[in-house]
């Protein structure tokens, strides 16, 4: 359901000023950013960023998998993204046999390169302001689930109407702005054959692991490459061998000339969420209950994890793209709430609400009156349904088990649909190939350790009566806790590959044996809190939410009118957005001044082989040794430059967004913020909040000198 709410267009865009920080929508840079970005130095045009008469650099940015950014940065198709974002990738296409995240990967030829199944990229086609069409039948004034479903019914209208005059390689998708005031359409074509080309070995690529991530200074050669590839008309295609790369309407010119302090930069991408225009009452439910909690339930399976991937190279494997995953969330709320906490965004917003209340009595007839009562009511009686909305989405719905059992489910009922022998071997064929991929980077050992951890949690920190009923029948003891799971991982099918397959294949012979499935120990336990969460928790985190969300819509509108010179750009919501800022250091702590770059000496200063996350490849100290840059050398001091400090607005998906000089060229990728400034989802600090890039002369040493693929740096355009 969209929770989506009116504010009138008309009202708001005047009131929108310029600002170094923020996340500006491209179709709207000529009448509000613009000036600003070219006073800062920018030599581009609105139309060189973001146009539909011609190729602009939005044609060559892509949403890379299903939440990161990526850039082409040739004419023959070529994808560069952060490593992170392709690990997932990798990690798929890795074995014992061939660990591609251990040692690397590199195609020196494009017969070597290699599909990746299910790995899409998303290029933007238009966005068009449709709100008028949304809200032509929408009374600001109706009940908030008649009003979202008459905005809901509008949107599918005109998603529609667009695939269906365009066709299913596209994809259409009408998003709202500024808490539901303005609605733009958004116009997508989907690219369904995507290869890996390049990447560098773990150690480079996730060089600094946890211990780095979010953390300054830092030396990770973030990056991987991959290539897509069209039908012989460039257009969307299934793999196929006939596939050929894909032609770009425009791809990037690469600057490896380097860049200096006060240089102007322009991240361009797809940022996840932001809420910087929420209450003290909302904040203070972030800070003290859903941080805390997501922090602790990941911390522990972290612990499980690090330990078994420490014990087994196999399990490394199988694990390095989960623990990642984990691990990011885990340390980014770690530093948010520090954040948060420092600049004392509790008083802030408290000191603000203060004067909000004393406007709002005096204002309109007291329309905003009681509105922050309002969020002081609700945002109470939310807090259990969102301590166990996630405890739920963090104990159970993050875990392999649980999306497993989801597949097997849906297979199991077509299954037993299923009439004809050939229809049900072939069916079979599928459900043996999910088993293997799944039992793949599976251990069932490591989930029974997850789930006891987790499951504990989970009784300690939800209402009773908000738990799935089989906790009344376990003995309030953790030893009790543990002979249940013990149990049930001793009893299920689901955690042993062979009898799940020999399941499958009686199965399919006698329908009366599929039904069985639904027996299973763990599928019981999993289908009974699935159900207890669907039915108990959900609808009440639902309800209270809408009025929330209801509430968000009239403060953000009550904002703007008590402060007409303010500046107020869209929050985040995983749309394309251009920020933009300069190339610049910080001193984000007392006594503690960060330079704006690092250098490949930092690499080898860190690098220790008794620390996982310091191992530094062999033949990258030898070109250290040697000092072998060839042309990737920073013209000043000679060093190779790995990473670099600038001031832009970013956040969770501009990971792989280019970051573009004040003439429109590649200088870097982004991939990080500084802990110090992770708060900035919530409140941007321009003295603290810098995004962290890979330097785009590393990317191309380690391409040249490190995997000696000339054939890949042969097909950029590079400048000095």
């Amino acid at each position: 359901m969209r929770r989506l709410y009116l504010l009138i267009l008309s009202f708001l865009l005047p009131l929108v000023s310029f600002a170094d920080e923020g996340m500006w929508v491209p179709i709207y840079l000529q009448k509000y950013a613009i000036k600003q970005m070219q006073k800062l130095g920018c030599k581009l045009s609105a139309d060189d960023i973001y146009s539909t008469d011609k190729p602009s650099l939005k044609d060559a940015i892509v949403i890379f998998g299903g939440g990161c950014t990526g850039e082409l940065i040739s004419s023959q198709g070529l994808v560069l993204t952060n490593y992170h974002c392709g690990y997932g990738s990798i990690q798929k296409l890795s074995s014992l046999e061939h660990d591609y995240l251990t040692d690397g990967f590199w195609a020196y030829d494009k017969s070597e390169e290699l599909p990746v199944p299910g790995l899409t990229v998303t290029f933007l086609v238009y966005m068009k302001d449709v709100t008028n069409q949304v809200m032509k039948n929408v009374d600001d004034f109706l009940p908030i689930e008649k009003r979202n479903n008459l905005i809901d019914k509008a949107c599918k209208e005109i998603e529609e109407k667009v695939i269906d005059s365009l066709g299913d390689n596209y994809v259409a998708e009408v998003k709202p702005f500024y808490k539901g005031n303005q609605y733009i359409l958004i116009v997508s074509e989907v690219y369904k054959d995507v290869r890996l080309v390049g990447a560098p070995p773990s150690a480079i690529g996730k060089f600094g692991g946890d211990t780095d991530n979010w953390v300054w200074p830092r030396h990770t050669g973030d990056f991987s490459l991959f290539r897509i590839y069209a039908n012989k008309n460039n257009e969307p295609a299934t793999y196929s061998p006939d596939n050929v790369p894909y032609k770009p309407k425009k791809y990037f010119t690469i600057n490896a000339g380097g860049i200096k302090q006060g240089d102007f930069t322009l991240v361009f991408g797809y940022p996840g969420y932001t809420d910087e225009y929420i209450p003290s009452y909302l904040v203070d439910n972030l800070i003290n209950i859903q941080n805390p909690l997501r922090i602790k339930i990941r911390q522990a399976k972290l612990d499980i994890i690090n330990k078994a991937m420490k014990s087994s190279k196999d399990l490394n494997i199988k694990y390095f793209a989960k623990q990642a995953g984990i691990a990011n969330g885990w340390k980014k709320w770690i530093g948010q709430n520090q954040g948060l906490k420092r600049l004392n965004i509790l008083k802030e917003k408290k000191d603000f609400e203060i004067k909000f209340q004393k406007w709002a009595d005096t204002y309109s007839n007291g329309v905003y009156k009681n509105l922050l009562q309002d969020y002081k009511k609700y945002s109470g009686q939310i807090r259990p349904y969102l301590i166990a909305y996630y405890s739920f989405v963090e104990d159970y719905y993050f875990t392999d088990l649980w999306h497993f059992y989801k597949n097997m489910g849906k297979l199991t009922r077509e299954l037993q649909s299923t009439k004809s022998k050939r229809e049900k071997d072939s069916l079979l064929t599928k459900i043996y190939k999910k088993i293997d991929g799944f039992y793949k980077d599976f251990s069932p050992e490591i989930e029974k350790q997850i789930y006891y951890k987790t499951m504990s949690f989970y009784r300690q920190d939800v209402d009773v009566e908000l738990q799935p009923t089989y906790f009344l029948q376990i003995d309030s003891g953790q030893t009790a806790l543990e002979h249940y799971v013990d149990s049930l991982w001793t009893n299920s099918i689901l955690v042993d590959s062979s009898r799940l397959k020999r399941f499958y294949k009686f199965s399919a012979r006698r329908k009366r044996k599929i039904k069985n499935f639904y027996d299973d120990p763990i599928v019981q336990m999993l289908s009974v809190t699935e159900k207890s969460f669907y039915y108990t928790i959900l609808p009440k985190f639902h309800n209270y939410s809408d009025k929330l969300d209801s509430l968000n819509r009239l403060f953000m509108k009550a904002q703007m009118q008590m402060q007409p010179d303010k500046t107020f750009y869209p929050d985040a919501n995983f749309t394309m957005r251009v920020s933009y800022g300069k190339v610049t250091g910080s001193k984000p702590e007392d006594g503690l001044i960060y330079n704006y770059f690092t250098t490949l000496d930092g690499v080898i200063a860190k690098g220790n082989l008794d620390v996982i996350d310091y191992v530094v490849p062999q033949k990258l100290e030898e070109l250290y040794e040697k000092k072998d840059y060839g042309q990737w050398a920073d013209k000043n001091d000679g060093k190779i430059h790995v990473c670099f400090l600038a001031n832009n607005h970013t956040t969770g998906g501009n990971s792989g967004s280019p970051v573009i000089n004040a003439n429109g060229e590649l200088i870097g990728v982004n991939f990080d913020r500084c802990w110090q400034g992770t708060m900035s989802d919530i409140k941007f600090d321009t003295t603290v909040c810098r995004n962290i890039s890979l330097d785009i002369r590393y990317m191309l040493f380690i391409v040249d000198k490190y995997a000696g693929a000339k054939n890949l740096i042969s097909e950029m355009n590079i400048k000095h």
